[in-house]
């Protein structure tokens, strides 16, 4: 039975929700505060990522975060504030850092994420889809350490058990695999699981698409009031009018929780802000790769290389902390001998707030308290890699379809 379905976020999870429920028949509006040309969908490190199967939620991390709280350069931030919505969350989150709590997810985020990379190879394969940028090369898992060897090599190994292909490569098979620029490093592990994207092509190709089948997506537009009749949220007032609705789909990444709120519906979210820089002029670089101590991403993108890492606590602005800028462009050239990115190109550096959940599983699933109100967001930095997965979710769970993969560890209002 087709419904009329609002979906709050613009991003890769509401453009892809907004995807199959129209798929399914239904009346889809998609909407925005911002004009949906910019934020985490567009500057992310465009990989799809089977081979990510540790949650961000990993034994230690908080310590690392309590560690770099005062290095506003690090790789992990955490800006100190006074924020008790925080200070929850990140006691949660050192609830769910435990080895049987990372192991038990590892399976989940896999499935999620091979769900994902069959989802996108399908939408290339489709004539009514503008071109994108899809390629098929794997990627490498650059270090230069004993130390992050052997701390790869155990994920590698967990890799393999859950059958993802998986290869190590030494000093010089790695330079054969990327020879048009010297690498200062030691070896790799080479997922060739794995693909890589220039997020902004998908991303315009999937509003054209879209607004082809009649779906609206309204931009510059900000939801600030839920109106209720009992367990049914019946419209949503934005600051420009009211929308009935028949089914409500919060996807606004990390500013879910917020709107969230306003329902008396908790959920524990942070944004995790990450950086990106695109150096336009030849790198050399063709394959896209994590450098490990860096905990910097390189991919390889259509006109453009982009540099992209980071994850910095520090609630949601807008600030772009030129030091953060600084460190990607600098750890970048210690791996690639003669890299330079010039100052333009750090200049014009954008950032995108990832959201972030207590325990690395995003949130997929109903809300208990509304009969008609799915939650999806919490996806951290795979939310590219998983973005269709969830929209296909979301559209099960709306159009009363067989599910097509276990959600209940997603369920919005989990305990930590």
């Amino acid at each position: 039975m087709s419904k009329k379905v609002i979906v709050v976020g613009g991003g890769i999870v509401g453009l892809s929700s907004a995807y199959f429920l129209a798929q399914e028949g239904h009346e889809v509006i998609v909407i925005d505060k911002s004009n949906l040309d910019s934020g985490a969908s567009y500057i992310n490190a465009g990989y799809i990522t089977p081979s990510h199967i540790v949650s961000l939620a990993a034994p230690g991390m908080i310590t690392k975060g309590l560690r770099y709280m005062f290095d506003s350069s690090s790789p992990f931030y955490m800006k100190p504030r006074w924020d008790l919505d925080f200070f929850k969350w990140a006691w949660s989150f050192k609830k769910s850092a435990t080895s049987r709590k990372v192991a038990r997810a590892m399976p989940i985020i896999r499935d999620l994420n091979l769900l994902g990379r069959e989802l996108y190879d399908s939408f290339k394969t489709l004539d009514t889809f503008e071109d994108f940028h899809l390629e098929n090369k794997g990627l490498l898992m650059i270090y230069k350490t004993e130390k992050e060897r052997d701390h790869e090599a155990k994920t590698a190994s967990r890799a393999e058990e859950l059958d993802l292909e998986v290869t190590h490569l030494n000093r010089q098979e790695l330079q054969k695999l990327e020879p048009n620029v010297q690498i200062n490093a030691s070896g790799a592990f080479y997922y060739l699981c794995d693909r890589h994207m220039t997020p902004s092509t998908f991303m315009q190709a999937l509003q054209n698409y879209l607004l082809g089948k009649g779906v609206k997506i309204i931009g510059n537009e900000e939801v600030q009031d839920f109106h209720l009749e009992g367990d049914t949220i019946k419209s949503i007032q934005t600051d420009k009018q009211v929308y009935d609705l028949e089914e409500l789909v919060l996807a606004s990444g990390s500013w879910t929780s917020r709107l969230a709120k306003k329902l008396n519906v908790r959920i524990p979210l942070q944004a995790g802000k990450g950086y990106g820089i695109n150096v336009t002029t030849d790198t050399g670089i063709s394959m896209p790769a994590l450098l490990l101590e860096a905990k910097i991403a390189v991919t390889p993108m259509r006109g453009f290389t982009r540099f992209a890492g980071t994850m910095e606590f520090s609630g949601i602005n807008d600030t772009i902390r030129k030091e953060r800028i600084e460190a990607i462009a600098s750890s970048a050239g210690d791996y690639y001998e003669g890299l330079q990115i010039n100052d333009k190109d750090k200049r014009m550096a954008g950032f995108g707030l990832r959201p972030v959940t207590p325990d690395g599983l995003p949130y997929i699933g109903r809300a208990s308290k509304f009969k008609n109100l799915t939650i999806a967001t919490g996806h951290a930095m795979m939310g590219w890699s998983t973005g269709p997965a969830t929209g296909k979710l979301v559209s099960e769970l709306i159009s009363d379809k067989k599910i097509s993969m276990d959600i209940e560890p997603f369920y919005p209002e989990r305990s930590f």
